[in-house]
C-alpha cells in the first residue's frame, strides 16, 4: 500500500509539472486575430518609402480646360518631387459608374496612390475604401468624398459661391433679377457651390433668381444658355460656376449691354475684365486654382513617405473685381490658354517652376 501511495503521489506531481510547463509555453504562439480586427487594419497600412512611386489619376470631365490644367499640375509636381516614377491618367467623360470602373482598373495596376476628382460624395466610397485596404493612398481633389481613410484636398467651394454671390448682390444694390449658372447636377462641388449661393441669397430678400441652369462646366453649353437668356429674359446680373468668358462673348455677339458677371480665375475671363471695363463690363473673378491637383499629389507623397499629413486640406478663395486692376493684372498671363488659371503656385505644397512646368504637362518618363 505504501508503495502504491508513493507511485500515486509521483504521478500527481508529474501531471502538475506538465500543466505548469504547458502554461508557461502557451504565450509563445499568440492566438490569431479575428478577421477585420486591428491586425488586419495594421497590415493594410502602406509602409513609408523613399520614392519610386506610381500615381494613378482619375478624371471624368474631358474637354474642360480647368480639368486639363489640374492633370498637368499633377504631372508637373510629380516631376518636381523626384519621388514619382510614373503617372497613369484615366481620363474620360462619365459618372460614378464609369469612375468606379476606372478606379478598379488603377487598383489592379498596383498604383501607390490615386488622385481623383470625384463624381459623387458617397457613391465611390466602397471602391475607395477597397483601395485603402490594399495600402493605396487615396486623395480626392477639388471635390470631397466621405470614404473612411481618404484624404480630401479642395478649394472651399461653398465659400467660392458665397463670396462671389455676395459681391454680385452688393453690386446690384441688394435688388435685381439674377441668373445662377451651375455646373453638373449632383456632383459635390456643384452642391457645395449651390449651398454657398443660397447662403448669400438668404441675406438679400430683394434679389430674384429668374433662371437656374446646369452648364455641365462645358463652355459651348454655357454660351448657348447665356445667349438664350440675355436675348429673352430681363437680367440684372449673372453668377457663373466658372463658365464665364463664353458668357461675356455672348453679350458681345448679341450686342447687348453687359450686366455684372461673376466667374472664376480663368485667364480668358480675367483678360475680359481688364480689357472690357471701358466698355461697361463689371465683374469679379473668384480663385479656384486647378493646381489643387498638385496639392493633392503633395499630400499623397507626404502620406506615402510617412509624414502624416492632415486628412482635410481646404484652400480659401479670393475675389478680384474690376476695381482691383492691379490684382487682375497679376492673375493674367497673355500667353496662357483662355480656360486655364495662372494661379499655379500654391505654397508650401507645389515645388515646380510655375506656369512653364504646368504648361509643359510632362510626367516623369514622358
Amino acid at each position: 500500500m505504501k508503495h502504491r501511495s508513493r507511485v500515486h503521489v509521483v504521478g500527481i506531481l508529474l501531471m502538475v509539472l506538465a500543466l505548469l510547463v504547458a502554461g508557461c509555453a502557451a504565450p509563445v504562439s499568440a492566438p490569431a486575430a479575428p478577421a477585420g480586427g486591428a491586425a488586419d487594419a495594421a497590415a493594410t497600412e502602406a509602409p513609408a518609402k523613399e520614392g519610386g512611386f506610381t500615381i494613378g489619376v482619375s478624371n471624368t470631365l474631358v474637354g474642360n480646360g480647368w480639368r486639363e490644367q489640374m492633370i498637368c499640375a499633377i504631372k508637373a509636381q510629380a516631376t518636381a518631387s523626384g519621388l514619382v516614377d510614373k503617372v497613369i491618367v484615366v481620363n474620360r467623360n462619365g459618372g460614378p459608374t464609369e469612375q468606379i470602373a476606372d478606379l478598379e482598373g488603377l487598383i489592379s495596376q498596383g498604383v501607390d496612390a490615386i488622385i481623383l476628382n470625384p463624381t459623387d460624395r458617397e457613391g465611390l466610397n466602397a471602391v475607395i475604401e477597397a483601395a485603402i485596404a490594399q495600402g493605396i493612398v487615396v486623395v480626392a481633389v477639388d471635390q470631397a468624398v466621405t470614404a473612411e481613410g481618404a484624404y480630401v484636398v479642395t478649394n472651399d467651394q461653398t465659400a467660392y459661391a458665397r463670396i462671389g454671390a455676395e459681391w454680385l448682390f452688393e453690386t446690384l444694390g441688394g435688388k435685381g433679377k439674377v441668373v445662377e449658372m451651375r455646373g453638373i447636377d449632383g456632383v459635390p462641388a456643384d452642391t457645395d457651390r449651390h449651398n454657398g449661393f443660397k447662403e448669400a441669397l438668404a441675406k438679400y430678400p430683394d434679389i430674384e433668381v429668374v433662371a437656374e441652369t446646369f452648364t455641365g462646366w462645358d463652355p459651348s453649353t454655357g454660351a448657348q444658355q447665356a445667349l438664350d437668356l440675355i436675348t429673352t429674359t430681363e437680367i440684372d446680373g449673372i453668377w457663373t460656376s466658372g463658365i464665364d468668358y463664353p458668357v461675356v462673348e455672348q453679350f458681345q455677339a448679341a450686342n447687348v449691354p453687359f450686366v455684372p458677371i461673376v466667374g472664376a480665375d480663368n485667364n480668358g475671363f480675367v483678360k475680359q475684365l481688364l480689357e472690357l471695363a471701358d466698355e461697361g463690363l463689371v465683374g469679379a473673378a473668384v480663385t479656384n486654382p486647378p493646381a489643387i491637383g498638385a496639392v493633392g499629389l503633395a499630400i499623397a507623397l507626404d502620406a506615402l513617405t510617412g509624414k502624416n499629413p492632415e486628412r482635410v486640406t481646404l484652400l480659401t478663395p479670393e475675389l478680384f473685381d474690376t476695381s482691383n486692376v492691379e490684382g487682375l493684372q497679376a492673375l493674367y498671363a497673355p500667353d496662357e490658354q483662355v480656360g486655364w488659371s495662372t494661379y499655379v503656385n500654391i505654397p508650401p505644397y507645389t515645388s515646380y517652376n510655375g506656369s512653364a512646368d504646368v504648361s509643359a504637362c510632362k510626367a516623369p518618363g514622358e
